[in-house]
């Protein structure tokens, strides 16, 4: 049995309580599976936000009806050891565990070809959201399914990139701020083929830690150029523990696919332009970076331009990229 109550409702019986507790409580009777969330109903607009309405699971101890429904209108392809075990958690995933039953009993055909993660999740459950924000993962988990087995792929933001020229081989460089990339792409479409004496075909925007995913999607799907022979990968950018964790990453990542070097010429103009200007008014690093042994990144330097670098870096400074511009390309 259960029945309907109204937020407004809860709210008076519990007059008591201000909002955070009753949040608190909503949110532990949920999860004892005494009151479900009618979606439908809409967020009230507070933050935290609730629902404006709810079921009341009305006490029943006998749920033999659950356990008939479990074992013979469920798909097989779920395990439901964990709700057999916990029936009032079932109730409380019900909507969705019947919706994804439904989806493979009837059209576990789609499940042929990939899609994106909200894709799936919209097909699935009528909610876009649901898989990755809304708990579908940790229901997935619960009933023993995998992201592998309904097909579908986690995307990432579009990689923006500037080709210069389309041949081959080339040079590819990796910036990984924005005003960077964007100034020497205006470089390079003002007539000059050459950044820092490296000639350069394309640009590509990296976007800090964003490049870790973004970067495969661009292997895999960028013009046929990229993958022939003689080309080759470069990167650059801030001097500082997570500009040089994100390169030794990104190596680690892509190391069979791609050999992506460092543009060992823009780092020791940067070193240059700070010493010109006095390395006490360098920006000092944000917070919570981790330090970086940075083996990989610091075998490109001499071991002179290694220590001033490592000097920099434990006074807890850094460079950014942005300290060069058009002048110095």
């Amino acid at each position: 049995m259960k029945r309907k109550l109204q937020l407004r409702d809860i709210e008076r019986l519990h007059s008591d309580m201000d909002y955070t507790q009753l949040y608190d409580y909503l949110l532990s009777e949920i999860e004892k599976g005494t009151l479900v969330p009618v979606k439908a109903s809409g967020l009230n607009g507070r933050k935290p936000a609730l629902y404006n309405a709810y079921w009341l699971i009305e006490e029943d101890k006998n749920y033999e009806d659950l356990f008939e429904e479990m074992r013979y209108k469920i798909s097989p392809q779920l395990k439901l050891s964990y709700y057999e075990k916990n029936p009032e958690k079932y109730i409380r995933d019900r909507e969705q565990i019947l919706a994804l039953s439904e989806y493979l009993l009837q059209s576990r055909v789609c499940l042929k070809i990939s899609e994106t993660v909200n894709e799936r999740s919209f097909e699935i459950w009528k909610r876009e959201k649901f898989l990755d924000r809304e708990g579908g993962k940790e229901l997935l988990s619960r009933l023993g399914i995998s992201m592998k087995e309904i097909n579908c792929y986690q995307t990432s933001e579009p990689m923006s990139y500037y080709s210069h020229i389309k041949q081959s081989p080339q040079n590819f460089l990796i910036i990984e701020n924005k005003d960077t990339f964007y100034s020497m792409r205006k470089h390079l479409i003002s007539g000059n083929d050459r950044v820092m004496g490296l000639k350069t075909g394309t640009l590509i925007y990296g976007g800090g830690k964003g490049i870790y995913r973004s970067f495969e999607d661009y292997v895999m799907a960028v013009e046929p150029y990229f993958a022939e022979e003689g080309n080759r990968v470069y990167y650059f950018g801030d001097l500082d523990y997570e500009g040089i964790l994100i390169y030794e990453t990104l190596v680690e990542k892509y190391k069979k696919d791609v050999r992506i070097e460092l543009f060992t010429a823009a780092y020791e103009r940067m070193l240059n332009r700070a010493e010109e200007f006095g390395m006490e008014r360098l920006p000092e690093t944000k917070e919570g970076q981790n330090n970086c042994e940075g083996n990989l990144f610091f075998s490109f330097f001499s071991n002179i331009t290694q220590r001033k670098m490592k000097q920099i870096l434990q006074s807890r400074r850094y460079i950014p990229q942005e300290i060069l511009n058009a002048n110095d390309y």
